[in-house]
């Protein structure tokens, strides 16, 4: 039995083409099925055609990781036992690649020892079906999972129309998953990591907040450079985790604040320079004399200084009173500032 001609299938000698990567999903779902038998993929392919998904095949591992990486399809069915690059490490390959690690993976397989379907599983599959292939086992099973998927990429679609910058992680080894682009740069600037690593103290934060989550909501994170911060936030839980939350996938959404603004009003608020404002925000950050020094590039001494005139400015002689007065003061013009 031969493999019929499909319009969006390449052979495997085929070079993908540009035209692969913008594949129009509006009217169906796409399927990459990885098989090494072609009467496999024959028998696949019509009850796939027949339902209304677009299909693409692969017959090795290789052109598995090349087909998925350039088409970015809705779900693999995945071969176990190939030779070559097994299922197992196309997997794992597939999930270690920000760019390919949301698509669900099913696989195929003649093997039922216990050991090759916990592999299956741990290798990055979210589901198995057993060899012989039943077409309509195989069409239910991924109904299930395209589902998930689609509501997934609906939630990521629409964070990325309001201009969120959202990134999602794997609180089972800390892995990246996805990011916006925005995020993306983001997390360069501010942490200087690039996916699939999640930056240190965002991961201690997960893994904090997860462990508070009976208690509700777990605080945000703040990251600050000089008078900006970039804060997270725990969104949701998503993908296939049977319910528990140190093993799922988190959607965490991004902010980055300024807080120039909150500054210039200082300023305008007690008639101070842009310096002496500049010193007062970070009194009112808890920060002493040598550390607003590192911040502003300059010495403790001169900062000190500085500090005199906030406190004939303002009236007081302390810096607790300072930081007070300036408090209340942001707290009417700008309620959302984090002191």
């Amino acid at each position: 039995m031969t493999i019929p001609p499909m319009t969006a299938t390449l052979p495997p000698s085929t070079p993908a083409t540009p035209a692969l990567a913008a594949l129009d999903r509006s009217d169906s779902d796409v399927v990459l099925i990885v098989d090494d038998v072609p009467d496999n993929l024959a028998v696949l392919h019509d009850a796939l055609d027949e339902s209304g998904y677009t299909v693409l095949v692969a017959m090795h591992g290789e052109a598995a990781l090349q087909r998925a990486a350039q088409a970015l399809p809705d779900i693999v069915l995945l071969d176990a036992m190939m030779p070559g690059m097994d299922g197992f490490e196309v997997a794992r390959r597939l999930k270690a690649s920000p760019a390919t690690a949301h698509i669900p993976i099913i696989f195929m397989t003649g093997l039922t020892e216990t050991d090759y379907l916990v592999a299956a599983l741990e290798s990055g599959g979210v589901d198995y079906v057993t060899k012989p292939i039943k077409p309509k086992e195989v069409l239910a099973r991924m109904q299930v999972h395209l589902k998930g998927a689609r509501e997934r990429r609906q939630t990521r679609n629409a964070l990325d129309a309001f201009g969120y910058a959202t990134i999602t992680v794997r609180a089972s080894d800390g892995a990246l998953m996805w990011q916006t682009p925005l995020a993306r740069e983001l997390l360069e600037r501010y942490c200087g990591t690039q996916a699939p690593a999640t930056p240190e103290p965002v991961l201690a934060w997960l893994r904090r907040g997860l462990q508070q989550l009976a208690q509700g909501e777990p605080p945000k994170l703040s990251i600050e450079r000089g008078a900006t911060r970039l804060t997270f936030r725990l969104h949701q839980q998503i993908g296939d985790s049977d319910g528990k939350a140190e093993d799922g996938d988190w959607l965490i959404v991004m902010q980055e604040v300024s807080d120039d603004a909150v500054i210039e009003a200082m300023s305008l608020s007690f008639k101070l320079t842009a310096r002496e404002a500049e010193v007062l925000y970070w009194v009112v950050k808890g920060k002493i004399n040598r550390d607003i020094g590192d911040i502003l590039g300059a010495s403790p001494a001169t900062v000190k200084k500085h500090l005199e005139r906030v406190y004939a400015k303002l009236g007081v002689e302390t810096r607790t009173a300072a930081a007070g007065m300036a408090m209340n003061r942001i707290r009417q013009l700008h309620p959302q500032f984090e002191g």
